[in-house]
């Protein structure tokens, strides 16, 4: 789960499902950081065919806020095949409860790179730069097609930047073991 916060409303997001039928994104307000008020309402279900290979999926909600602008990024698809990948919701309304107010992007955001040996590119999160100037990603991922949902995963992290409609622009994952500059302002 991880919390979204819109305006001075806090929000618990989370995912739900099993079986068939897949996994589900839901939302809930908070009275309080710590106190869930109202009732549960599911945000996004895997009903994009990108979202539904191998298993169909949408987990591991985060926020991600720019120029005032609210996004959720998703995992989308089974994180047990190599298709595992990022999907992005927009608030496009002003009710973060009201799934008619989000606009699910039609493709994926970031996914695998077969050129860069990396699969299953997944389950997020963001960070700043210490100097605050850059912001970067941080997500799992496999250097083999057969990889899956096990201890063979790796954390990555790499720097992002931001397309015109102040969307995220993730670029393509890069390959295990090539040399990335350190986040700005880090102690080198």
């Amino acid at each position: 789960a991880s919390v979204l916060k819109v305006g001075s409303n806090l929000h618990l997001m989370g995912t739900y499902g099993a079986g068939n039928a897949g996994q589900s994104l839901f939302i809930q307000r908070m009275s309080n950081p710590w106190t869930l008020s109202g009732s549960r309402v599911r945000l996004s279900s895997p009903t994009l065919s990108w979202e539904r290979q191998t298993h169909p999926v949408n987990e591991g909600p985060e926020p991600l806020y720019h120029n005032g602008k609210v996004m959720v990024v998703y995992s989308a698809s089974a994180c047990w095949g190599p298709d595992y990948k990022l999907g992005l919701l927009t608030l496009t309304g002003t009710d973060p409860l009201n799934p008619a107010h989000w606009t699910k992007k039609s493709t994926p955001v970031f996914q695998r790179s077969d050129t860069n040996s990396v699969f299953a590119p997944g389950h997020n999160g963001f960070f700043k730069s210490p100097d605050g100037t850059e912001d970067w990603i941080v997500y799992h991922a496999n250097d083999s097609a057969g990889g899956g949902c096990d201890m063979n995963r790796s954390t990555r992290a790499q720097k992002f930047t931001w397309n015109a409609d102040g969307t995220p622009n993730f670029g393509t994952p890069v390959r295990l073991g090539v040399a990335l500059t350190a986040p700005s302002g880090e102690p080198r």
